[in-house]
């Protein structure tokens, strides 16, 4: 089954010839600090990209240089699915599926499958590194609150995009004050180590590019799968303003608020679907917690829940509409939905798990990973420290 998904998308990548942009911005990026040229200054592709991402992730996009462009297009494509395969299993034991000789089997069907989930797709055809944060965050969190070093992981991959930087907070509010202290000082690292090798771009960054959310793209666009996309579409509006930022600021607090409220499994979960809600731009990419989010649900026993879930981030209902042009600005009302169908989703999971939490529903036990691989038992719903 892997086999034959691996190949169907081998050959649609063949035909189509993916351009795999983000993967040549990255080169760029790359390139720029090997050079000691203008980070900043450049754009690349017919789409003119510009580097968006922090100096430190610009210092780890040097070997990316170091291969003709075709073989580093094959390296993304062959290390996303790899990444994947990751995730898959990581989710797997994040939901407290039991290992076993099932567990294997579990996990290639779910890469399989995995892979024509709209986000996975869309990340593996642009060339982009969002499964590698999720993997990232997702094995840091999951390990147990006394394992050697938690948090430093999610520290590394808030210094390379910003967003998981939330799951720092996630980690102070809830109590786990030198885990989210370790990630807070790994993040400033990522900084230091920035400034070190690149001065003026880290200045130019974190003084200016940082607040320049236009460089990133247009956030009116169907791409763009967070709140402020949403409303600017059902406003028809390309900048809602506080429109928008008054319901995402509320949102925020909100979902942290439940994140805090619910167990080791559901409040990660929630604070990623937080972030993903509030940031100005989340591309439709950036959804991969779709993977475990599913996973946990069909651990739970939650199926239809489940197969509802896996088939909205399957459909891609917002490629389906005409979006040439401003016509993103111009849809219908009954358009909407089909629109912004992740944000949607989204608060609609995060209200689901707090209805449930104030009901006493705390779900099932699951296991949570120790720092040695052993298991230790959690419960995924509502914490206990209250």
């Amino acid at each position: 089954m892997l086999a034959v998904s691996l190949a169907a998308l081998a050959s649609l990548c063949l035909v189509q010839h993916i351009p795999m942009a983000d993967t040549l911005v990255y080169r760029a990026e790359g390139a720029a600090v090997a050079n000691g040229t203008d980070l900043y200054g450049f754009t690349v592709t017919e789409w003119k990209l510009p580097a968006t991402y922090p100096p430190f992730a610009a210092i780890l996009f040097v070997p990316t240089t170091w291969l003709p462009l075709g073989a580093l297009k094959v390296a993304f494509a062959v290390g996303n699915a790899a990444l994947l395969a990751l995730l898959v299993h990581l989710s797997c034991r994040f939901a407290g599926i039991p290992a076993g000789r099932a567990r294997p089997a579990l996990v290639l069907a779910g890469t399989a499958v995995g892979l024509w989930l709209e986000p996975v797709f869309q990340t593996i055809l642009f060339g982009q590194i969002n499964l590698a944060l999720v993997c990232l965050v997702l094995w840091d969190l999951s390990r147990r609150d006394d394992a050697v070093g938690k948090g430093f992981a999610v520290g590394i991959a808030a210094g390379i995009k910003i967003t998981p930087a939330i799951f720092i907070v996630y980690l102070l509010i809830t109590g786990r004050v030198r885990a989210g202290l370790t990630a807070l000082a790994s993040l400033v690292g990522t900084v230091l180590l920035g400034a070190l090798v690149l001065p003026h771009a880290s200045i130019d960054f974190w003084t200016r590019r940082i607040f320049e959310t236009g460089r990133v793209g247009k956030a009116w666009i169907v791409d763009n799968q967070s709140l402020q996309g949403l409303f600017a579409r059902v406003l028809h509006d390309a900048e809602p303003g506080l429109m928008w930022m008054v319901p995402a600021a509320l949102v925020g607090l909100a979902g942290l608020w439940v994140a805090r409220r619910s167990g080791p499994v559901w409040g990660v979960l929630v604070t990623a679907l937080t972030a993903l809600l509030v940031s100005p731009i989340s591309w439709s990419h950036h959804w991969v917690w779709c993977v475990p989010v599913v996973a946990v649900l069909i651990a739970e026993k939650r199926v239809r829940l489940a197969a509802v879930v896996g088939v909205a981030f399957a459909a891609r209902t917002m490629w389906l509409l005409p979006h040439e042009g401003d016509l993103d600005l111009r849809f219908a009302w009954w358009q909407q939905a089909l629109a912004s169908p992740y944000p949607l989703l989204g608060v609609g999971l995060v209200a689901w798990v707090a209805m449930r939490g104030r009901a006493g529903d705390d779900g099932p036990r699951v296991e949570l990973p120790g720092p040695r691989g052993e298991y230790v038992a959690g419960v995924a719903g509502r914490s206990r420290r209250g």
